[in-house]
């Protein structure tokens, strides 16, 4: 079964008890994001913000989660960043600890409460239950006795963007949020929200009974066709912006999925977008990115929507990377980027650096979906096309290792698709099939006993 730390809560059946059902996912390139100006001030001084995210994209560059005006909270490259200037003045927390883990969901906790007589406990941060005490800018302190952020004032409140009033600078999130809460007038702990689990230790989420206050709100993105709906009971309600009702996501904290993991990209000219799920070459090179879990047992299904390619050396390919595999055949792909254990997607012909696996199926063209059988339990692979198992049934790949990642490739622009581990894809399934488990979304049924990557069939299966 898969690790499940206690800092880098990985979402597991083994939890138990409270579930969230859907997070929004948010795509910078698209400026994706929700907004709400409130018509009266609450508590400026004292206010909690709880919320669990899952970033897809890191670097350089701030990812926003929450801002009202110049009071935000956001991933400052790859820090945790809290600026709660209200004027000219910036009164910071910048952690020390990097959170660069793209397959974790983390929970942060931040608390105000400016009147306080001692200044360090004015604002206090805390991620998965514990809190962030060392930091590499720490000036929150200089916050005077009673001071006034921006949070529940009349300033537009924006969740996945900071826009500063000064300029027309904005940060948007990439990643995915979840049970987001904002507490008007009471400094809470991270034990409103959650709790260790007895038995596993992890930091899990729990729900929240207490008020919210007068601006407060609560975001569980539950309801499709109102994705900013308030289910506070305040009627706080958010404006989507560029945001859809394709853009609800069922992987969450309580079942995180398999997405992309862009720490592994092998080299450049390739990008991961959409919640980790979009795979584009735009270079003349090529590419290799492996996904966020790994499974040593049990049986996994995915899919992947060929969108581009323009020739004979531009297929994308799918497969798996292992520690170890002895069948002799995977060596089909070459190009630079290329792991050893793909299918290319062809429609016609033989690779520039290597050669197609003539017969075992049938050509692809762009819009059909390649579904991803992974039998652990007996070391094999199977490849589907638009529901049809290829290679006269056979599996495409044998002796797979003891231990096996999903793996996408793109070589030459154009090309590249869109991968649907079950909690978010870019493409919209005609007929949504889940496995038989009721988890993940697919354009076709997982096959008998084939299921999604995601931690609850880990738990079970993995």
């Amino acid at each position: 079964m898969e690790t499940l730390q206690r800092t880098a809560n990985r979402g597991s059946i083994s939890t138990g008890g409270y579930e969230i059902d859907n997070s929004l996912k948010f795509e910078a390139d698209n400026s994706e994001y929700l907004s709400r100006t409130p018509s009266s001030a609450g508590n400026r001084k004292t206010w909690t913000f709880s919320g669990w995210v899952k970033r897809t994209e890191i670097g350089s560059g701030g990812n926003t989660i929450l801002s009202a005006g110049d009071t935000y909270i956001q991933f400052d490259g790859n820090a945790l960043q809290i600026n709660f200037r209200a004027a000219s003045e910036n009164f910071f927390i910048i952690t020390n600890r990097l959170f660069r883990d793209t397959s974790a969901w983390y929970h942060i906790v931040v608390q105000c409460d400016t009147t306080q007589g001692t200044a360090s406990n004015r604002a206090k941060v805390w991620v998965n239950g514990v809190q962030e005490t060392s930091f590499s800018t720490s000036t929150y302190d200089n916050m005077s006795q009673n001071y006034d952020t921006l949070m529940n004032s009349t300033n537009e409140h924006e969740v996945g963007k900071y826009s500063n009033e000064e300029t027309t600078y904005a940060n948007f999130f990439n990643g995915y949020i979840a049970e987001l809460h904002l507490v008007d007038g009471t400094a809470l702990t991270p034990t409103s929200f959650g709790e260790f689990d007895d038995d596993s230790g992890i930091w899990k989420p729990k729900a929240y009974t207490g008020s919210y206050g007068t601006n407060g709100f609560y975001l569980d993105f539950e309801n499709a066709s109102s994705l900013g709906a308030d289910s506070s009971g305040n009627g706080n309600n958010f404006t989507p912006t560029n945001i859809t009702s394709a853009d609800q996501a069922t992987d969450t904290p309580t079942n995180n999925f398999c997405t992309l993991n862009q720490v592994m990209l092998t080299q450049a000219n390739t990008v991961i977008s959409q919640g980790a799920t979009s795979l584009f070459s735009t270079g003349a090179s090529g590419n290799t990115v492996v996904g966020t879990i790994g499974v040593s047992r049990g049986k996994w299904y995915w899919e992947f929507k060929d969108i581009n390619h323009g020739g004979t050396a531009y297929w994308p390919a799918i497969g798996y990377t292992s520690s170890e595999s002895t069948d002799s055949t995977q060596t089909a792909g070459g190009g630079s980027g290329y792991p050893s254990h793909v299918a290319l997607l062809p429609n016609g012909g033989t690779f520039s650096n290597g050669t197609i696996f003539s017969g075992k199926f049938n050509t692809f063209s762009p819009n059909d979906i390649a579904g991803v059988a992974l039998d652990m339990d007996n070391g094999n692979m199977y490849l589907y096309k638009n529901g049809t198992i290829q290679n006269s049934g056979n599996p495409i790949f044998t002796s797979i290792g003891d231990f096996a990642m999903p793996v996408g490739s793109v070589y030459l622009n154009p090309c590249g698709g869109y991968f649907n581990f079950g909690g978010f894809t870019s493409y919209t399934p005609a007929s949504p099939a889940s496995d038989e488990n009721g988890y993940g979304t697919f354009e076709y049924a997982p096959p008998s006993g084939y299921y999604a990557l995601c931690t609850k069939n880990l738990a079970e299966f993995g």
